[in-house]
């Protein structure tokens, strides 16, 4: 889809309302437990049948609606003297994606050098571009000519940027010390994380910049991915004590993004509404004492596209151990973590609709562990909530082999943390779904020649 086309498709979405989560508080669960039978959210039974017959499965389905109002949400975040919302594009990075998002008013967040490099080929300008990134490549300064903004991630890149650009802007993220994420492994700050320099390093921080006489306009802090509201605001307390101390030289403090999404039923979700509104009087405080009115970046990466995001494909096959007395009934999909890591990575929980291949649900209930198509036993779509490696059991519609399943809430981290290539399987096709339930093709599947292309035949006799 051309960028004029996803601008026309913007249009026509118009400010789309996305269906809501119920939000209910979390709750610790036992490994196999009977929860409420999953629904469909943006796709309908039909369509989704529709979507295997245009494109096969497995597909992934992100809804533009939803990626609408979303980002109408985003952009409504409370602020004191204006925002800036910029999309973590590592989440699903696809240009047609990016460029729905810039024609709304979003900028973005990158985390590599090559991210940044995706954007501009997708027709993003390189000034709405900030990188935060653990690898600065050396042809960066390529890019800040362009006019590419950079936030350093520790000393060396700050010594680095300083080196290349003396005199000029940067940013600084820092690691505030303290942390929260949905779990150990996306919790990003606090001294458990190497990311952003260290907060007592601070002394080290204003020495570069003085000797490069670098002006730090930006302070950057980020704290984990589905993290604690109240800490989040914490943080952002403590993050403005850093602007301070840097003198007044800070015009934009970025507070990184990471905000719940509840994929689950019984997950709730950050009200943006909510969170904002302390963090607003926190600037207007700093206002008021400093005589700086800093302008607000945040950084939502799940919170746009998490429950924007389908993966419809097939049962193609039906098993079951139940002669064993732990036993139990298989569905094995045409998709694993070759498509959804997050299970088997995280334990992460998302949710499973059956859709019988005729186009309809089935009343009848029962349960199944439900596995990829891998040949690794880590390849689980229903693992213990947290625990990626026990097996729990989900209550699904009852399923015969050729019946779909749509795994929903694949919309963040999916696609974009794809495992394709192992087992020597391909890269599934994305696809845009419209407001009036049509499929635009963004990404197509690959095929085994384009897994194999970069390989080079050697003389096997010269070995």
């Amino acid at each position: 889809m051309g960028a004029s086309s996803l601008a026309a498709l913007a249009l026509a979405l118009g400010s789309a309302t996305a269906l809501q989560l119920p939000r209910s508080a979390r709750r610790a669960r036992p490994a196999t437990t009977t929860m409420a039978v999953d629904g469909l959210r943006f796709l309908s039974p039909t369509g989704v049948v529709k979507c295997k017959e245009s494109f096969g499965t497995p597909c992934y389905v992100y809804d533009a609606p939803t990626l609408v109002a979303r980002a109408e949400e985003a952009l409504a975040f409370p602020n004191a003297f204006g925002v800036t919302v910029r999309y973590a594009m590592k989440a699903c990075p696809n240009g047609a994606v990016l460029r729905l998002f810039e024609s709304m008013g979003l900028h973005f967040d990158a985390s590599s050098v090559f991210e940044v490099r995706r954007a501009l080929a997708a027709g993003i300008a390189a000034s709405k571009i900030s990188l935060s990134t653990q690898q600065l490549d050396d042809d960066f300064g390529d890019l800040v000519k362009e006019g590419l903004k950079v936030n350093a991630c520790s000393l060396a890149q700050l010594e680095a940027f300083g080196a290349a650009f003396p005199g000029a802007d940067v940013g600084v993220r820092f690691n505030p010390g303290v942390g929260s994420g949905g779990t150990s492994k996306t919790n990003v700050g606090g001294p458990s994380s190497s990311f952003g320099i260290w907060h007592e390093d601070f002394d080290e921080v204003a020495a570069i910049a003085g000797k490069h006489d670098l002006n730090v306009v930006r302070v950057h802090t980020h704290i984990g991915s589905g993290s604690d509201a109240a800490v989040w605001q914490r943080v952002s307390r403590m993050s403005l004590d850093l602007c301070e101390r840097l003198g007044g030289t800070v015009e934009t403090l970025n507070l990184g993004g990471g905000y719940k999404v509840g994929r689950m039923a019984y997950e709730q979700s950050t009200d943006l509404s909510v969170v904002g509104e302390p963090v607003k009087a926190e600037f207007e405080a700093y206002a008021k004492r400093t005589g700086d009115e800093l302008k607000l970046e945040v950084e939502p990466g799940t919170f746009l596209v998490a429950n924007a995001g389908a993966l419809v494909t097939t049962i193609q096959d039906v098993t079951s151990t139940k002669g064993s007395e732990a036993g139990n009934d298989f569905l094995k999909l045409d998709c694993g973590m070759t498509e959804v890591l997050r299970p088997s990575l995280y334990g992460a929980q998302h949710p499973l609709v059956v859709v019988k291949r005729d186009g309809t649900l089935n009343a009848e209930h029962k349960p199944y562990v439900v596995v990829g198509h891998c040949c690794e036993s880590g390849d689980l779509l229903t693992p213990a909530p947290d625990e990626p490696e026990t097996l729990a059991s989900r209550d699904l519609a009852a399923a015969d082999r050729g019946d779909l399943m749509v795994v929903e809430s694949v919309g963040a981290y999916c696609a974009a943390m794809s495992t394709a290539g192992y087992n020597s399987f391909p890269s599934a096709p994305e696809v845009l779904h419209d407001k009036d339930g049509n499929f635009h093709l963004i990404r197509k599947r690959s095929s085994l020649d384009q897994l194999t292309m970069n390989e080079v035949d050697v003389d096997l006799s010269a070995l």
